[in-house]
């Protein structure tokens, strides 16, 4: 399975994906506004590989003028429907349809990892206007709550892939492995949670890239046997999920 399907498997899922994806905290804009020195309000930002323009909204309240640069339809049309006035281009990070030094920021929410940083990296720059930074941030999983670990290690079992749990990388390394090491970076890493009800939080995992491309029967299963997993820890059928915000930013060179 190339690493190219995974991302474009989202297109099928992108209402389950817009109605249980976790957003990100006010904090970590106030971040980003930090690093950068200046207020978002009036900042021209492209959120690339936008998706249902989950990021581009909080972007957008900031009153940055922002714009969406997503490659896949399903994932365009939702963002369309929930965010009629923000504009959106099809395209992906590496090969950006923008102008050069047109923007003050760059921004991939949960998306970096999807393009290859020996094309990404230099069409960043090239778009970045003097004084501009790339910002790239992730919602990982707070993996010292117990019940999280366990269960991204059944995950990380029934999806066949290596279990990210106990994985703890050092800022050199967070900065390395992002393709960002020829870099001017800034790392900050935010810790925050939400309550939801539980058939949000099996959507959630439902609409990972790593469940989307396997059998639906199977999947199914899976999350019957989740169910019955969380019910005995949340008897309310209300889950607490802990995210931790973990942030890159580049300044132009």
């Amino acid at each position: 399975m190339t690493t190219d399907s995974r991302a474009r498997a989202f297109d099928k899922a992108a209402a389950d994906y817009a109605m249980s994806r976790p957003s990100y905290p006010p904090a970590l804009f106030d971040v980003i506004e930090e690093l950068l020195g200046r207020p978002l309000a009036g900042a021209r930002v492209a959120d690339v590989g936008a998706g249902t323009g989950m990021a581009t909204a909080l972007l957008s309240e900031r009153g940055a003028e922002v714009i969406g640069v997503e490659p896949g339809e399903g994932m365009a049309a939702q963002f369309r429907s929930a965010l009629p006035g923000v504009p959106i281009v099809r395209g992906d990070g590496n090969a950006l349809p923008l102008t050069d030094g047109s923007h003050d920021l760059i921004t991939y929410a949960q998306a970096w990892q999807w393009t290859d940083t020996d094309r990404s990296v230099p069409e960043a720059v090239r778009v970045l206007s003097p004084g501009g930074a790339l910002a790239v941030w992730w919602n990982t999983h707070a993996f010292d709550v117990p019940w999280i670990a366990a269960q991204h290690e059944r995950i990380a079992h029934h999806c066949g892939v290596k279990s990210p749990a106990g994985t703890r990388l050092s800022d050199g390394e967070a900065t390395r492995l992002a393709g960002l090491a020829g870099l001017h970076v800034v790392r900050r890493q935010l810790r925050w949670s939400r309550t939801v009800p539980l058939d949000t939080h099996l959507a959630n995992i439902s609409s990972r890239s790593a469940f989307l491309v396997l059998d639906e029967t199977h999947n199914r299963a899976f999350l019957t046997a989740e169910r019955g997993r969380l019910r005995d820890i949340f008897p309310d059928e209300m889950v607490t999920e802990t995210y931790v915000v973990d942030l890159l930013l580049a300044r132009r060179p």
